[in-house]
């Protein structure tokens, strides 16, 4: 089972690289497909699934599948092929829907990358697994623990939301945090009792986040 689940995680990584190859190739292709708010509310839903397999370039394809394979071999661990493929899926479309209700409005946003589905993944694992601990480039020196990780990944999103920081689309990390978050305690409401403070910690965010969401949104 542990290398079908392997496999799984190879398949969902060669079905990115190869669509973003044609995408970086053709552009008609890739205006096509990416997430266009005025061409989703014109009725193109299957923009919202395909976008997450486009990608502007290798850097951001490369950090997406290193993501994708470093939390996705930890939460598979807990899953059957059919329900991990679910909370990439389910939580790539969150990211894409939540990213469209805080832009409908800008019938010209546009977006790429499976970074809502591969923030579902990464959730599910900080989930799962609390105390695993991580370092990153700039600091190599320092691990954090999961935990910490996810509730300080939902607050940089939602400040990124708020500044607009950077090049990014913070709503789609976001929607798909969230729908890995909701996926995982359906499927593994044990994580509930195991981890209680940290499952209500990430709670009170999100539902902090429904709740004055629209405050987030900058005047301009």
């Amino acid at each position: 089972m542990y290398k079908i689940m392997s496999q799984v995680i190879i398949i969902l990584i060669v079905a990115n690289v190869l669509v973003s190859l044609k995408g970086f190739s053709d552009a008609a292709f890739f205006d096509r497909y990416k997430f266009q708010v005025q061409r989703i509310l014109g009725g193109e839903k299957i923009r919202m699934l395909t976008s997450g397999f486009l990608h502007v370039d290798w850097l951001h394809l490369g950090f997406n599948m290193y993501a994708l394979y470093l939390f996705g071999e930890l939460a598979m661990r807990n899953f059957s092929v059919i329900n991990f493929v679910l909370i990439y899926v389910a939580s790539l479309l969150a990211g894409s829907m939540y990213s469209l209700y805080q832009h409908k409005r800008e019938l010209y946003y546009s977006a790429v990358g499976a970074s809502g589905a591969v923030s579902g993944v990464m959730f599910s694992a900080i989930l799962l697994y609390p105390d695993k601990t991580y370092s990153f480039i700039f600091f190599p020196f320092i691990e954090f623990p999961a935990y910490v990780l996810g509730i300080g990944y939902l607050l940089y999103s939602i400040y990124g939301m708020k500044n607009q920081v950077g090049n990014i689309g913070h709503s789609a990390h976001l929607g798909g945090a969230i729908g890995g978050y909701l996926i995982t305690l359906v499927l593994r409401p044990s994580v509930i009792t195991n981890h209680t403070i940290m499952v209500g910690i990430m709670a009170l965010i999100i539902l902090g986040l429904f709740f004055f969401g629209d405050k987030l949104k900058l005047n301009k």
